[in-house]
């Protein structure tokens, strides 16, 4: 049965949102290829007609979950600024949600050895994310704008990755909390 082109695009936006969700979930090395055809409603054979390997599935899958425009047309747009991002980023519902938060917090030691086309997907949307953050902080000049940017966002992952990781839910709150605290202070 020959399947059209817009068909072909839906399919493929289907295996990129279930692969994206269940790596972030699971980790790479959790989830095997039938197991996203499955959640995509499609077939293991089908796989193959859109990516060479299970390889070249994370680095698109991951270049997907950090892509913009595919967030806006999902209804999960970005917060331009850092200050918004944070109140979205260090809350609860993302803690609680890897499978619909972010990568880099899910991922980041395990993306960390992944392919050279994972790290370059990934390294891509660092940049974006850090220039975004750049151009909407306080500071004086173009340097300490993106040394705040770089320090906030990284401070905001940290945090995500502790509170995720510990067993104590005061404590995971706290960590989520004092982050949130310590970005909101005086600069000067």
């Amino acid at each position: 049965m020959k399947v059209s082109r817009d068909q072909v695009a839906e399919n493929r936006q289907a295996i990129l949102e279930a692969a994206s969700r269940l790596f972030r979930e699971r980790g790479f090395d959790r989830v095997t290829v039938a197991a996203v055809m499955k959640a995509a409603g499609l077939t293991h054979g089908a796989f193959y007609g859109h990516f060479a390997s299970k390889d070249d599935l994370v680095a698109r899958a991951c270049a997907h979950a950090v892509d913009p425009a595919a967030r806006a047309a999902a209804g999960k747009p970005y917060p331009a600024g850092m200050r918004d991002f944070a109140d979205v980023y260090l809350g609860t519902d993302h803690r609680d949600h890897p499978a619909e938060g972010c990568v880099f917090a899910a991922l980041g030691t395990e993306a960390a050895r992944a392919s050279v086309e994972t790290r370059a997907a990934l390294t891509a949307s660092i940049r974006r994310r850090i220039d975004t953050f750049a151009d909407s902080a306080p500071d004086d000049t173009a340097e300490e704008r993106r040394r705040a940017a770089i320090g906030g966002w990284s401070a905001m992952v940290g945090a995500v990755i502790l509170a995720r990781l510990v067993d104590d839910p005061a404590l995971a709150d706290e960590l989520l909390a004092g982050t949130r605290a310590w970005l909101d202070r005086p600069t000067s």
